[in-house]
């Protein structure tokens, strides 16, 4: 069971919980922004490794992978997935097949938020959810609305976009009502890559919440809060 205080996502590895608020809160929209390459998929499935660990029951879209290539990749990074989708204890669904078999009509975030894995799961990650989002014709205030309908029933939604691939006024009304909003930045240091996680909103927050957190991703160790990527 997830503590009354929100959810856990706390993994031995890392500090990230440590960093981000301890959990992440009930009954509430998370939005995590990032252009391409930013590290938006590598967050959440660290996140959702977390959750998962912690016994949270969790669902994971992804719109770029299969399945197979999606538990292949959190694999490599240490995360394995696999025993907990086989037990049902964690749900993973896909725009494509489990190979590559793309379906034949296009998945909506209506069709998503009324599937029976969303439905019944206490947080679900739409990566990304940009991609869903940017044929809408109904305004942003109604699809805040349905959002805020979904959340009210004790789950909570993180959805990952790219702000590219929305409207400007779409994107400012979903970071302007989420509980929690947080930007994947990139820039060049030294010839190098720093990435950093820069955390704009964190409501109902049950521990300290750092604004900008350095990271990196290394082959079987997963997520590392890298403390020289932030001045």
């Amino acid at each position: 069971m997830s503590e009354d205080v929100g959810f856990a996502f706390e993994l031995e590895t890392d500090s990230l919980s440590d960093s981000l608020g301890k959990f992440l809160p009930r009954r509430s929209l998370y939005i995590v922004t990032g252009k391409i390459g930013a590290g938006k998929s590598l967050i959440a499935q660290r996140i959702a490794y977390g959750l998962v660990s912690n016994n949270v029951r969790t669902t994971v879209v992804t719109t770029e992978l299969t399945t197979r290539g999606w538990l292949e990749q959190v694999n490599s990074l240490g995360y394995s997935l696999e025993d907990a989708a086989n037990q049902g204890d964690f749900t993973l669904l896909s725009r494509f097949g489990v190979i590559s078999d793309e379906v034949e009509e296009d998945v909506t975030i209506d069709d998503l938020l009324a599937s029976d894995a969303l439905m019944n799961a206490e947080i679900s990650i739409v990566d990304r959810a940009s991609m869903l989002l940017h044929q809408l014709e109904e305004s942003p205030d109604q699809l805040l609305s349905r959002l805020r309908t979904f959340c009210s029933e004790e789950r909570s939604l993180m959805l990952l976009i790219d702000p590219d691939e929305i409207s400007p006024e779409m994107m400012r009304i979903l970071s302007a009502s989420a509980e929690v909003v947080i930007e994947m930045k990139t820039s060049e240091i030294g010839g190098g890559l720093s990435r950093i996680l820069a955390v704009t909103r964190f409501l109902r927050a049950a521990g300290p919440v750092q604004p900008r957190i350095g990271w990196r991703v290394e082959p079987s160790m997963g997520f590392i809060v890298d403390i020289t990527a932030v001045s």
